[in-house]
């Protein structure tokens, strides 16, 4: 054999096993996971609690809340724009947490798994779908998993209780940085979730205990929002876990060119930097953007207020806004979360039937150059988008805006509420004021905006209003 046939054959040989190689770290590792973690009871004041426990009453919805730890090996990927992405390497050791909300009885069950990538600015683990749609989730007999995917949250966890959370790293020992290995994480999680048909294998810990998954539908806010962007555009069409995606308050373009469906939707305060470049709706994608709602609103707040006292072992009653010391009063009070919850239940409908989403306007451009600004009305309320009866029928200016020596101002939004004298002009009387809420009301749920108990809620509230009085 010559000398360029044996050269030629080696490289063949050595190519040969690098694809075996490769390979192998194409589908996602299989990972190992280890509970429930043994925790004292949330709200005792311990180190020994879950971190980030529910604040939304469990007991009365009969669920159950436990913690697991999950570790194994994941791979690195490349990021190009809008295509799936290369393997870089693998083999990188991780060891992080994940906790399940559930119904304690299997008969209470939807069939539906929510798959939240938790959000971690300024540090702390927060899992904001929960704040916002765990009273929903409770409602409708959803189950629920939470994901600490990145560092900066556990090293948040293992500051409070280097007991509990001491052997936790999703770093490979400081060797992995930016989260890298948070793309598999997430998909490990999603791949230990039993669907219908499937079961355990024995010595293996069932995270629902025997709970199958009709749909795995992902979710995230913010930063975390576009983290799963990332993911939907690079990692996730390697190897699909996810039956759909919830992708809120983040996230740049979205990949629509796979089966999984998309609901993105935004608030006010996340627009101003993508109205100009609108992503269509699409069979695979759909947008809602929320008139009046702030990245960070009322129930957002208050939410996290209660986590917080629960952590330090304090009454939930005690719960509050921080004063943030924005330029203007924040938190927009028009509730998200009402849009958010319909989307939901408009997403599962769509995986499960085809049954594509309402669509929505989007919100109302004033002007786009020499910078965009949104059109609004003379109380300085945002025009288009969905109208929530609180912000088609004010009594406050709310805006998803603010600013102020805060760094985080800006994502708090705003809420000044109108005077006596503003509230007569508009308001004839109370019963005109009712009318008017009823009207947006059961447009809002003709139009699929809004559920059926939102609706009953809103106009209660303004029934018992001194508006118009």
């Amino acid at each position: 054999m010559s000398r360029a046939s044996l050269l030629n054959q080696t490289i063949s040989v050595l190519f040969s096993s690098f694809a075996i190689v490769f390979s192998a770290y194409g589908a996602v590792p299989e990972a190992t996971i280890s509970g429930p973690i043994a925790a004292d009871k949330a709200g005792s004041g311990t180190l020994n609690t879950i971190y980030s426990a529910s604040g939304i009453n469990l007991d009365d919805g009969n669920y159950v809340e436990e913690e697991y730890f999950i570790e194994g090996r994941a791979n690195r990927y490349s990021n190009p724009e809008m295509m799936n992405a290369d393997i870089l390497d693998g083999g990188h050791r991780y060891k992080t947490r994940l906790v399940v909300r559930r119904p304690e009885a299997s008969s209470s069950f939807n069939g539906i798994v929510i798959v939240e990538w938790i959000n971690v600015t300024g540090g702390p683990d927060k899992d904001i779908d929960w704040w916002l749609s765990g009273e929903h989730f409770i409602r409708n007999g959803y189950a629920y998993v939470v994901v600490s995917a990145q560092q900066m949250g556990i090293d948040t966890m293992k500051d409070w209780s280097s007991e509990r959370y001491g052997s936790l790293d999703v770093t490979h020992d400081g060797m992995v940085a930016q989260d890298a290995l948070s793309y598999d994480i997430f998909s490990a999680v999603g791949k230990a979730i039993n669907r219908v048909g499937e079961s355990s294998a024995r010595g293996e810990v069932d995270i629902l205990d025997g709970l199958k998954a009709e749909q795995i539908i992902a979710t995230g806010h913010s930063q975390s929002a576009s983290r799963l962007a990332n993911y939907l555009n690079n990692i996730h069409p390697l190897e699909p876990v996810y039956d759909g995606m919830m992708v809120h308050g983040g996230g740049g373009r979205i990949r629509d060119d796979q089966d999984v469906k998309i609901f993105k939707i935004m608030s006010e305060t996340d627009m101003p930097r993508r109205a100009a470049t609108p992503q269509p709706n699409t069979n695979n994608f759909r947008q809602w953007e929320v008139a009046g709602t702030s990245h960070v609103g009322y129930r957002f707040e208050m939410e996290y207020s209660k986590v917080r006292l629960l952590r330090e072992g304090l009454p939930l009653a005690q719960a509050e806004l921080r004063d943030a010391g924005c330029a203007i009063p924040e938190y927009s009070r028009v509730p998200f979360h009402d849009a958010m919850n319909a989307a939901y239940e408009h997403l599962v409908a769509w995986i499960k039937d085809d049954v594509p989403p309402p669509v929505a306007e989007p919100l109302q451009v004033g002007k786009m150059f020499p910078e965009l600004e949104f059109a609004r009305d003379e109380m300085g309320n945002i025009l288009g988008g969905i109208r929530l009866a609180e912000h088609a029928v004010p009594t406050a200016r709310n805006t998803g805006l603010n600013n102020g020596s805060n760094r985080f101002c800006f994502l708090y939004g705003s809420h000044e509420p109108f005077e006596k004298d503003v509230l007569d002009d508009l308001y004839s009387s109370h019963e005109v004021y009712v009318n008017r809420v009823r009207e947006v009301v059961e447009e809002n749920l003709a139009d699929g905006y809004i559920l059926p108990y939102a609706a009953e809620r809103t106009i209660r509230q303004a029934e018992a209003s001194s508006v118009g009085n």
